[in-house]
């Protein structure tokens, strides 16, 4: 057996070869017909839609009101402080992305910008960073690692509640749940901070965009199809796939800075 300090090494160890062989099986994949003709690769349309009904009947029936309780409710000041928390906390997880796609600059300076909040920034309900000049977070995600080892896009696929997505990011989003450091090192309850917090910052991202989310999924001719282009559109834009294109996906993350102000303009 074990001693019990090797132990707690062993799950994160274990963790991390499985991050290592998932980046060397994406980087030996075959060029992905998806990316090259950029035109949807939806197999699995007839789920998807389903999916995106029940994620349309969510929305109405629970979502949006409680959106706009939240922001009726919360003052606007708070609601600020709740979002740039809750983007402090992924910091550490975009460090750890950026170091596995080589982009040390970009891992400094998320560390850096992380560690000035959480300090000077009272946990990061403050953005000091920002007002001292310092370059903004670089918000990404193992879905991105994926793509910068060679992985695949692969077929479209709508996840419940999470939306529009990809199989590459569909494993992206499972991977991150493992990639913040911090899940390794504060303990319950403090550990559902994120979470939260996270919760906080969706319902105040769907009040503020409310007329452009709504006009996708309840004006729109075929809702579906439009919120497929606009995800797929974006998601290769971010990703270097379709330079001079700016359509922007209202489902996206907050951007790092931490201004609900401006969440788009990473």
């Amino acid at each position: 057996m074990l001693p019990s300090n090797l132990k707690l090494l062993s799950k994160p160890v274990s963790r991390v070869a499985a991050l290592v062989g998932l980046i060397l099986l994406a980087a030996c994949a075959k060029p992905d017909p998806a990316q090259t003709t950029q035109e949807a690769f939806d197999p699995y349309e007839g789920q998807n839609r389903e999916v995106h009904q029940f994620n349309r009947r969510l929305d109405r029936a629970l979502v949006r009101p409680l959106a706009k309780g939240y922001t009726s409710v919360v003052p606007d000041d708070i609601e600020n402080a709740v979002v740039r928390f809750a983007v402090n906390l992924s910091l550490p997880s975009d460090v750890v992305n950026n170091v596995l796609q080589l982009n040390m600059r970009g891992a400094i300076e998320d560390a850096a910008r992380f560690v000035v909040n959480t300090t000077v920034g009272l946990g990061g309900f403050f953005d000091p960073a920002s007002e001292m000049g310092m370059a903004a977070g670089t918000n990404t995600d193992f879905g991105e690692t994926l793509h910068v080892w060679g992985g695949r896009e692969g077929a479209y696929v709508e996840l419940p509640i999470l939306g529009p997505s990809t199989e590459r990011d569909t494993w992206g989003m499972a991977v991150d749940l493992f990639t913040n450091p911090l899940t390794y090192i504060l303990d319950p309850p403090e550990s559902f901070a994120g979470t939260a917090a996270g919760v906080s910052a969706g319902l105040s991202k769907r009040e503020k965009f409310g007329d452009t989310i709504d006009s996708i999924l309840y004006e729109s001719a075929d809702s579906y199809a439009q919120s497929r282009s606009l995800y797929l559109q974006n998601r290769r834009f971010e990703l270097g796939g379709t330079a001079g294109n700016t359509y922007v996906d209202p489902y996206d993350a907050p951007a790092t800075s931490g201004s609900l102000e401006d969440p788009y303009d990473q």
